[in-house]
């Protein structure tokens, strides 16, 4: 199953709007208008339980104090009945339902809608995203869609978390994640976690700001013509050499990565349109298509691991930043 997106009873646990993803898989929906529509349409309508763990050497049976696992309950006494993740006392699980309710106040006053839902592994982690409406144009015909991502693990390894997800439409690239100052809206997996995500609520109102910051730096980039040594500049700020000159083979790396990304600066999809060329949203977007394109040789959930939550979202979150620092040292 090169996808691997969990099938349960013959169905994908996942659901989209419009087009289907890569693997063709999923519940096609016009548009869900509310969360709980949103996790019966991806089989995410099930619930997570803490239990005690007991550590077994022949007959005797001890529980292991402090520690305990976080289990699927619908598969609670199934062989197929996996621990997703040990956690610790204080650690308080948060259902599926209630994250996603997370979404449910911007959705309903029509600012957003419910897109694509899923699960990863066995219910590690889940996730959705929620597009926003008012697309980013960037210059000319180049779009840039808003979307904001929604994750909650249930392995222990993470909080809930919203990203800030632009996808450019030319090439489907998501261009960046969590930036820096705040962009990534955390709520922890403690005993005050309602208490907590009725205060993130309000931080909703931030996202017209954030993605307005958004579309300043992308449109700053389109106005800042690069040259040859301007663009390795900017390469090498995204691909350092290492910093130890003897590892050769992270030196033949990042410069492998350097020419790519400098290939799909010349030819990436939409980067030689009139007004395109030769800036530094060219150069931007040449690292991120190339990040994108290593990456579909990875089977589906590996893939979209790293796009969102891996090495992939690292580069380019620090592609997006690196380029924000040159449009000041350049501009001065």
């Amino acid at each position: 199953m090169a996808h691997n997106i969990e099938i349960r009873n013959g169905q994908a646990s996942m659901f989209y709007v419009d087009e289907p993803p890569w693997h063709g898989l999923g519940k096609r929906l016009e548009s869900p208008a509310t969360a709980e529509e949103a996790i019966r349409a991806a089989n995410l309508d099930w619930k997570v339980m803490k239990v005690h763990l007991y550590a077994k050497q022949g007959k005797t049976r001890l529980c292991v104090e402090g520690k305990y696992g976080i289990v699927r309950k619908d598969l609670w006494g199934k062989n197929e009945c996996t621990v997703l993740g040990v956690v610790g006392k204080q650690y308080t699980p948060l259902q599926n339902t209630n994250a996603f309710k997370f979404f449910d106040p911007i959705v309903g006053e029509g600012a957003a809608i419910y897109h694509t839902a899923g699960v990863l592994g066995k219910g590690e982690r889940i996730w959705i995203l929620a597009k926003l409406p008012e697309d980013i144009r960037v210059v000319g015909d180049d779009i840039v869609n808003k979307f904001l991502l929604l994750s909650n693990s249930h392995d222990g390894t993470s909080a809930v978390q919203v990203k800030f997800t632009p996808i450019r439409v030319v090439c489907q690239n998501t261009l960046t994640m969590a930036l820096r100052q705040g962009s990534t809206i955390r709520a922890f997996h403690l005993r005050n976690m309602p208490a907590r995500l009725r205060q993130a609520e309000n931080l909703l109102g931030i996202v017209r700001t954030r993605f307005d910051n958004i579309e300043k730096t992308f449109k700053a980039m389109i106005t800042m013509k690069i040259d040859k040594d301007r663009l390795s500049d900017y390469l090498r700020s995204v691909f350092p050499d290492p910093l130890d000159p003897e590892n050769e083979k992270a030196a033949e790396t990042a410069q492998r990565n350097r020419l790519l990304a400098e290939y799909f600066f010349d030819q990436g999809a939409g980067n030689r349109a009139a007004g395109i060329a030769g800036t530094l949203w060219a150069a931007y977007n040449g690292v991120t298509e190339m990040i994108d394109h290593r990456k579909r040789r990875q089977t589906g959930e590996r893939r979209l691991n790293s796009i969102w939550f891996g090495d992939s979202c690292s580069i380019k979150v620090r592609a997006f930043n690196m380029a924000n620092e040159k449009i000041g040292a350049w501009r001065n």
